[in-house]
């Protein structure tokens, strides 16, 4: 399933991607004041394939949702799921901004796998890339200075399996539409956090179910949008254009959670959207032979 590359079309679903993700941040915040981790997810893919599910039918209904690469999507989705279980938890333990932060060290994870699982280009400007975001990350996290918050340690295995993930979607890109890759991911998620979801069970208020639903519905069509990007563009360029959403996110978390951003998570964040934009430089282009 290739297309012509374009980067513009690949941001205009990166554009999707940024604005429904911040929605799911606060959304996903508010739910778990009353609800636990497992719940919130459990419903969020349940709510998720019920909207899906029109869009299934309008495009050939469980028939074309037929795949012959069962193994992959699984093994995709339950990396997902356990890299969106950490995120959600997170959003509990450190500042919405920290958090993000941390998550931006997902394109460092995607630069290195994509070189060695989908042929990726390793170029000068990649290595860069990786460097600085190591070095923002050690500087947001510290640790020679203080003992290391376990929210930051989640964070940063979450971004890793964000990066397995991404990795693992583009290879299904190449055979499988957005629509059967979105479908898979919420059948599996669904099953994998059933019984944890029923054991930890409790009715969610009114006020917390208009928060569930968002969860649901951003959560859901924001992988639509990724998936769409990563057609149009390589998994090492999508990524990165997504780093708007550290200074959005810390906005937010200053406007509505009065979390105050210290000048280490300021530098460290930097250091890493430096590198995601270095690691949007395309090589240099090839000089033409001069006539002899």
């Amino acid at each position: 399933m290739t297309r012509e590359p374009s980067k513009s079309k690949a941001a205009m679903w990166m554009g999707g991607w940024l604005s429904l993700m911040l929605i799911v941040a606060v959304a996903g915040r508010e739910s778990l004041r009353e609800l636990n981790v497992f719940q919130v997810m459990e419903v969020r893919s349940v709510l998720g394939l019920l909207m899906l599910w029109p869009i299934v039918q309008l495009n050939g209904g469980l028939s074309a949702m037929k795949t012959t690469r069962p193994l992959a999507h699984v093994a995709r989705n339950l990396v997902h799921y356990l890299a969106q279980l950490g995120w959600f938890y997170g959003l509990t333990l450190i500042p919405l901004s920290q958090l993000v932060s941390i998550e931006f060290t997902m394109p460092i994870w995607i630069a290195i796998m994509a070189a060695f699982f989908l042929g990726e280009r390793m170029t000068v400007w990649k290595i860069v890339a990786i460097v600085l975001g190591l070095i923002g990350v050690l500087v947001i996290v510290r640790p020679a200075v203080a003992t290391v918050n376990p929210g930051q340690v989640i964070a940063l295995a979450a971004a890793l399996g964000f990066g397995i993930s991404i990795i693992l979607i583009k290879s299904l890109t190449r055979t499988e539409s957005s629509l059967r890759i979105i479908f898979w991911m919420i059948v599996v998620q669904s099953a994998a956090g059933l019984i944890p979801a029923i054991y930890l069970w409790q009715w969610p208020t009114a006020q917390v179910w208009i928060w569930l639903v968002m969860v649901a519905f951003c959560g859901t069509f924001s992988h639509f949008c990724m998936a769409r990007a990563l057609l149009y563009a390589d998994a090492t360029v999508v990524v990165p254009m997504d780093f708007l959403r550290v200074p959005l996110s810390a906005i937010i978390g200053w406007l509505l959670y009065a979390e105050q951003i210290d000048v280490y998570t300021a530098l460290g964040a930097a250091l890493i959207l430096a590198g995601n934009m270095l690691n949007l430089k395309g090589p240099a282009p090839l000089r033409a032979p001069v006539p002899s």
